[in-house]
C-alpha cells in the first residue's frame, strides 16, 4: 500500500512539473540535459552524458588536474558525491580511457520546495490581488502555478460550501512578479487560491480560502490639502479625495480617520470623519502641523488603509476678514511641507516664538492660552459645539422646571375651586382646610 502511495505521489509531482514547464512563464533551466540538480546534505550521483552505460570514465573538476574517479574505482560512468555541500557545486568533466572527453555536467545544489507564504487583499469590491513568497530560501530555479476557483455557500442553516469544479489561472501581474490579480470578483462569494511552488526537486502547494469582506483594504486617500482659515489662529481646514482605485464611490462609501500634531510633538490627535473634509479647531497658534488621513469601508468591513503621505500646514495669524451675509470662508493658500531654511524653519526652532521678520505677535496656546493683551484681537467664536450643547441643555432644563411648577399650581387651584362647590371638603388631600366663613360663624356663637 505504501509503495502504491509513493508511486502515486511521484506521478503527481511529475505531472505538476510537466504542467509548470508548459504553462509557467518562468525560465525552465532544469530542462537542460548538461545540468544536474541535487539536494544539499544528501548523496548526489552524476552521470557522464553521451557515454554508454558501463563505459569506464575518469572524472575531473573544471580547471583542476586532480583525478576524482577513474577506472580503478570500479564505478563505471557514474560519480557519487556523499553528503554534498555548496563546495561541490561546479562543472565536472568525464573522459574515456583513450583520453577523449565524454562530456561535462554542471552540478547545482539546493532544497526541495516548501509551501509558499500567500496573502491576499482587496483594494475595492470587485478585484483582489494575491502575493506569495517562497517558504524557504533556495538557489534553484523556481516557478509558481497560481489558480483560483469560486466557492458558494448553499444555505445559512447548515453553511454547506460548494466549490466550483472550474478553476481559472491567475497569471502574474506584471509578468514575472510574485503577484496576481483576480478581476470581476463577487463580494459575497468565497474563493480558494491555489499557489504551487515548483523547482527541479519537486513541488509544494498552498491552499488559501478568502472572502472580499475580510480582506478589504482600501488604498490611502489622495490629494490631501491643509489650509489656514483667515482670522482663526487655531484652525486648519483639511480636505482629501477618494483613492483612485475605489471606483464605485456612490454605492460603496468610505469613512476616514484624520490624525494631526504640531511638528514638535510626538503624539497624534485622532478624529473619525465621514466626509471629505474637516476643520481642526484646537491647533496650536503659530506652529506648523503635520496631518495625515486613512480610509476604511463605511460598514467596518476589512481593515484601515495605510496612512496617506504627510502634509504640513500652519494656522493663519491675521485679523478676521469681514464677510458678507451668507458668504463662506474660502481657503487662502494650500500649504505643503515647508523648506528647512528661512522664516518657516525659524518658527519650528523657536517653538512658536515670533521672529524678527514678523511684526505681529504669535501666541502659543500651550503656554498662554488666553493672554489679556490679545483678547481684543481674538474673534468671538459662537460655533463651538460644546458651548452650544451646554446652552441648549440649560434652556431645556429651565423649561422643564417651569412646566412642572405651573402644573402643580394649576392642580392646587382646581382642587380648591372644586372643594368650594361641593360643600364640606372631603378628608384627604386638603381635607383639613376649613372655609373661612364657617370659622367666623362658630366664633360668634
Amino acid at each position: 500500500m505504501s509503495s502504491r502511495c509513493s508511486g502515486l505521489s511521484r506521478f503527481l509531482v511529475a505531472v505538476t512539473i510537466a504542467l509548470a514547464s508548459v504553462t509557467s512563464p518562468c525560465p525552465q533551466a532544469w530542462d537542460i540535459p548538461e545540468v544536474q540538480y541535487g539536494q544539499l546534505g544528501r548523496s548526489v550521483t552524476l552521470y557522464c552524458p553521451g557515454v554508454p552505460t558501463g563505459t569506464p570514465v575518469s572524472w575531473f573538476r573544471f580547471r583542476e588536474p586532480k583525478l576524482l574517479q577513474g577506472v580503478s574505482s570500479g564505478q563505471g560512468h557514474e560519480l557519487v558525491l556523499a553528503e554534498a555541500d555548496s563546495t561541490d557545486e561546479g562543472v565536472y568533466i568525464c573522459r574515456i580511457l583513450d583520453g577523449t572527453v565524454g562530456g561535462s555536467v554542471t552540478l547545482r545544489l539546493g532544497y526541495p520546495p516548501a509551501r509558499p507564504d500567500v496573502s491576499c487583499q482587496a483594494a475595492d469590491y470587485e478585484n483582489f490581488s494575491c502575493t506569495w513568497r517562497p517558504g524557504q530560501l533556495n538557489s534553484l530555479p523556481t516557478c509558481y502555478l497560481v489558480s483560483y476557483r469560486k466557492k458558494t455557500i448553499l444555505g445559512p442553516i447548515d453553511q454547506r460550501v460548494e466549490s466550483s469544479t472550474e478553476s481559472w489561472p491567475c497569471p502574474p501581474d506584471p509578468p514575472g512578479a510574485a503577484r496576481c490579480v483576480v478581476h470581476g470578483a463577487e463580494f459575497w462569494s468565497q474563493y480558494r487560491i491555489n499557489v504551487t511552488e515548483v523547482n527541479p526537486l519537486g513541488a509544494k502547494t498552498r491552499l488559501l480560502d478568502v472572502s472580499l469582506q475580510n480582506i478589504l483594504h482600501p488604498d490611502p486617500p489622495q490629494g490631501l490639502r491643509v489650509e489656514p482659515i483667515p482670522g482663526y489662529p487655531r484652525r486648519l481646514r483639511v480636505s482629501w479625495k477618494y483613492p483612485s482605485t475605489w471606483s464605485h464611490q456612490p454605492h460603496f462609501l468610505l469613512k476616514f480617520q484624520l490624525q494631526y500634531r504640531p511638528v514638535q510633538h510626538s503624539f497624534w490627535s485622532t478624529v473619525e470623519v465621514s466626509g471629505l473634509e474637516s476643520v481642526i479647531t484646537d491647533a496650536v497658534a503659530g506652529l506648523p502641523h503635520v496631518v495625515r488621513v486613512s480610509a476604511r469601508d463605511f460598514l467596518d468591513a476589512g481593515t484601515w488603509s495605510a496612512w496617506s503621505p504627510e502634509v504640513w500646514g500652519t494656522p493663519s495669524s491675521g485679523e478676521p476678514s469681514s464677510l458678507e451675509p451668507g458668504q463662506s470662508i474660502s481657503p487662502t493658500a494650500s500649504t505643503s511641507r515647508p523648506p528647512v531654511s528661512g522664516h518657516f524653519s525659524k518658527e519650528i526652532l523657536t517653538a512658536g516664538q515670533p521672529s524678527a521678520e514678523d511684526q505681529s505677535p504669535q501666541v502659543d496656546s500651550l503656554t498662554s492660552p488666553c493672554p489679556s493683551h490679545h483678547l481684543d484681537q481674538q474673534p468671538l467664536d459662537h460655533s463651538v459645539p460644546v458651548e452650544q450643547v451646554a446652552v441648549l441643555l440649560s434652556l431645556a432644563l429651565l423649561s422643564f422646571l417651569g412646566l412642572v411648577a405651573g402644573a402643580l399650581i394649576l392642580g392646587l387651584w382646581l382642587r380648591l375651586k372644586l372643594g368650594r362647590k361641593d360643600g364640606a371638603p372631603k378628608r384627604g388631600f386638603l381635607g383639613l382646610i376649613s372655609p373661612v366663613d364657617k370659622l367666623t360663624r362658630a366664633s360668634d356663637l
